[in-house]
């Protein structure tokens, strides 16, 4: 398995021989122009907008500025291509619309944007020096050691030669001492230059494209994505809803019309005996496909809101049902559904398990956050996980970023609560 970055290179064997501390000192040394020219244009900049800042023409000058970080930023994803082979992502978000002062105003308030500035002024004003003084003394000065015999033997006429410009070698053994010394030196400045860029590549990662940032950007996306499908499934049902009810309900009940009419014609007989069965089956069906409209998307919750279409639960519910739900207004769709079907299954699990008499459900908007309970004086012990259909229910507020929570001992009473946060889309009059 080949190395993705060079700490890994540098924890394996043959990391000299390999094309790994070339390339560390490549990343290093372009570091070091990089940091240089980047010092002289923000120094310049600077320099110039502050000048021409009297006569307004500044302004704009300072502006770009602060955005030098971006292309810095830009150029030290490619460097670290050197030394990590992990991507660097850029962390910019696209404007909502094109254009210039669309990309401005996103760039201004982006985090993105000023850790670049920041990274760019460190890397200017400290770690540039760092990089040309690594490499001087990792690289430069053992080769300059190594060099020694040949200096001697050329610049120094055979007799003296001078090491690293400070000490003077007369004597062949002393000039081949000193080469040994620079060889050894410089393997083990190998390490070191991997090491400094390895840190430096880490150092510029954490700067303008943090691991954990990708992590937080997936979740995000994760989250978006699933209230992305919560809002398409719940288009789907109020589709589906809206298509049985104009299609196949009226279908049916002109079906039962057209039966009823023909019972009144037909003589007595076994026709109209078995014409009162088809109408009598009919009409089941109808009652069936208005339950089953109701249950995929009822049309009270779309046209009145919650708070009627929990009324209307609690009065198809087998089990009386006090309700106190104050709302000013309308909320978001998906709110509205999740909230209504809680409050529908939890009422049929008190009529199916409970035992209860007696049922309330409250609730209201407060602070930013919808609030229901649903409490019932039955016998307990209910367990959401126990086949309830609050499990899945439980997930679909978790999407919204709300909480559900069920508390049943045995002997009861048995409350059910629910928190999303949400705001008013519509305010009633």
């Amino acid at each position: 398995m080949h190395p993705r970055n060079v700490w890994q290179a540098m924890s394996g064997p043959g990391f000299l021989l390999s094309a790994w501390p070339w390339r560390a000192v490549a990343h290093l040394v372009t570091g070091a122009v990089a940091g240089a020219v980047t010092l002289v244009g923000i120094v310049a900049a600077t320099t110039v907008a502050g000048v021409l800042a009297v006569v307004v023409v500044g302004l704009p000058l300072l502006v770009l500025t602060v955005l030098a970080g971006i292309p810095v930023a830009h150029l030290e994803r490619y460097r670290l291509r050197v030394v990590d082979r992990d991507p660097a992502p850029d962390r910019h978000r696209r404007p909502a619309v094109p254009g210039l002062w669309p990309w401005l105003t996103t760039r201004l308030r982006e985090r993105a944007t000023w850790r670049e500035l920041g990274h760019a002024l460190l890397f200017a004003g400290l770690l540039w020096p760092v990089d040309a003084v690594v490499v001087t003394a990792a690289l430069a000065a053992p080769l300059s050691m190594a060099a020694t015999p040949l200096l001697m033997a050329t610049v120094g006429g055979g007799e003296e030669a001078k090491v690293l410009k400070t000490w003077t070698v007369t004597t062949w053994p002393a000039a081949s001492g000193v080469a040994l010394l620079g060889l050894l030196l410089l393997a083990l400045g190998g390490y070191a230059l991997g090491l400094a860029a390895g840190a430096r590549a880490e150092l510029t990662r954490v700067l303008i494209a943090p691991r954990d940032g990708d992590l937080g950007a997936r979740v995000v996306e994760l989250t978006r994505s699933r209230v992305r499908l919560v809002d398409a499934f719940e288009s789907e049902r109020r589709r589906i809803e809206r298509d049985l009810h104009d299609g196949a309900q009226q279908r049916l009940v002109a079906l039962t019309m057209a039966l009823g009419l023909a019972r009144l014609d037909a003589p007595p007989g076994p026709l109209a005996d078995q014409l009162a069965k088809a109408h009598g089956e009919a009409g089941r069906a109808l009652e069936e496909l208005r339950e089953l409209i109701h249950g995929i998307h009822p049309k009270v919750l779309a046209d009145y809101g919650l708070a009627a279409a929990v009324a209307d639960a609690a009065d198809r519910s087998a089990v009386p049902v006090d309700v106190t739900l104050e709302l000013a207004g309308r909320l978001p769709q998906a709110v509205e559904a999740a909230a209504y079907f809680v409050v529908r299954e939890a009422l049929a699990n008190v009529g199916r398990h409970s035992g209860a008499d007696r049922a309330e459900v409250t609730g209201g908007h407060l602070d930013g956050r919808l609030f229901l309970e649903v409490r019932d004086d039955g016998r307990g012990g209910a367990d959401a996980g126990a086949g309830s259909g609050l499990t899945g229910l439980a997930d679909r507020v978790s999407v919204l970023d709300g909480r559900l929570s069920l508390s049943s001992p045995p002997g009861g009473p048995t409350l059910l609560r629910v928190e999303i946060p949400c705001e008013w889309t519509e305010r009633f009059a």
